[in-house]
């Protein structure tokens, strides 16, 4: 609930609530809180089965495009991509490739891996990039 509130934040707020309240009032404003959250807390568990109670199996239904729409709103733009458009594989962004598929280049598949060497008279593959 308050994972957005730092420390420092909540340090403040500490600070100013004994400032406004004084040292012996701070005590009954805290319980008052954790009992007035405890009570919303189980009001919203108990809204949210007595829906399931009365929707049945239909409650799931409701759910999953929610549940989908969340998973949505928490993704990267990188996460998107490489669970829509590339089937889970993100071996592109980290550089891990197979060694069994040909590298290509500007000039299309190479025959031949870089390191090994010319075999003699045999000249270099032209690489438009280096300029």
């Amino acid at each position: 609930m308050f994972g957005n509130i730092g420390w420092g934040e909540f340090m403040v707020l500490l600070v100013a609530a004994l400032v406004i309240l004084g040292p012996e009032r701070l005590p009954g404003a805290v319980a008052w809180v954790s009992k007035s959250l405890r009570q919303v807390r189980d009001y919203a568990s108990g809204a949210s089965q007595q829906l399931k109670d009365e929707l049945g199996p239909e409650f799931e239904d409701l759910r999953k495009p929610l549940s989908d729409l969340s998973q949505l709103r928490g993704m990267t733009p990188r996460a998107a991509i490489t669970k829509h458009l590339l089937d889970g594989d993100d071996s592109i962004f980290t550089g891990n490739f197979d060694d069994k598929k040909p590298s290509t280049g500007a000039n299309g598949p190479s025959a031949r891996p870089a390191s090994t060497p010319l075999a003699d008279g045999e000249k270099p593959p032209i690489d438009l990039d280096a300029t």
